[in-house]
């Protein structure tokens, strides 16, 4: 079962504001592949098109699966999430007056899922215990830390096999941030995701990440086959390791 995200030469914006430009890259079956850059350099705008919430002015968003190839770009958020892509979106943009449960069952979307929403259910609830406790507790009553799990068990709801994850540390404890991306990393091997996780903390997305790309001003800056080409890279020394480019 093979998976390859492929992006090329894409361009997207609202409006007469251009968000990305030239965006190619790509994320291979079983990858972790993080693409840093700070705020408002096209980083969400990015995911939101591989979701067909934002759609593009040009280029090609290009999903295969087991050998069959799809075009993001031209096909609605469902049939996107069908295929077994699924976001945590960054903010987690939870239902808050719903509970735990509600939001999780809401994340089983899929038919596969749907078919499988006891054993979606007790999965989600072993990965996150809090949640198991606090299953009929409104969302919007929970803390940033435990909203955020709840975001990212929701979307494992769907059974994806292609998990992208906006700015998972927006607005949580340095610790919190931390235990967020290990958690992802934990999953990622576990259940053999691939994953595309959008990221400004440099320091914690590398420690789970295969490679990764940088994006300046919606245009890929420079490509890192490696973790170390990350670290060692003028950019990344400028942007996040505090020294001079």
């Amino acid at each position: 079962m093979a998976l390859r995200l492929t992006v090329a030469d894409l361009d997207a914006g609202y409006g007469a504001v251009r968000a990305l430009q030239g965006v190619s890259m790509t994320v291979e079956d079983g990858e972790t592949v993080v693409l840093l850059g700070t705020n408002g350099n096209g980083k969400s705008t990015l995911m939101k098109c591989l979701m067909g919430l934002v759609r593009p002015t040009k280029g090609m968003i290009g999903l295969e699966l087991d050998g069959v190839r799809h075009d993001l770009a031209d096909l609605p958020t469902d049939e996107i999430v069908g295929l077994g892509v699924a976001l945590v979106p960054e903010g987690r943009r939870l239902f808050p007056k719903l509970t735990v449960e509600e939001n999780l069952t809401l994340g089983a979307f899929r038919k596969a899922a749907r078919a499988k929403l006891a054993e979606g259910l007790a999965f989600a609830y072993e990965a996150f215990p809090v949640l198991l406790e606090r299953r009929k507790q409104l969302a919007g009553t929970m803390s940033g830390g435990q909203q955020q799990m709840l975001a990212i068990a929701r979307a494992l709801m769907s059974s994806p096999r292609l998990l992208l994850v906006d700015e998972p540390s927006v607005g949580l404890s340095p610790l919190l941030v931390s235990q967020t991306i290990t958690k992802i990393g934990e999953l990622k091997q576990r259940f053999g995701l691939t994953v595309l996780m959008a990221e400004q903390n440099f320091h914690q997305a590398v420690r789970i990440a295969d490679r990764g790309y940088i994006i300046v001003h919606g245009e890929i800056a420079f490509e890192g086959r490696t973790v170390e080409e990350l670290r060692s890279n003028d950019l990344i020394k400028k942007l996040y390791l505090g020294g001079a480019a």
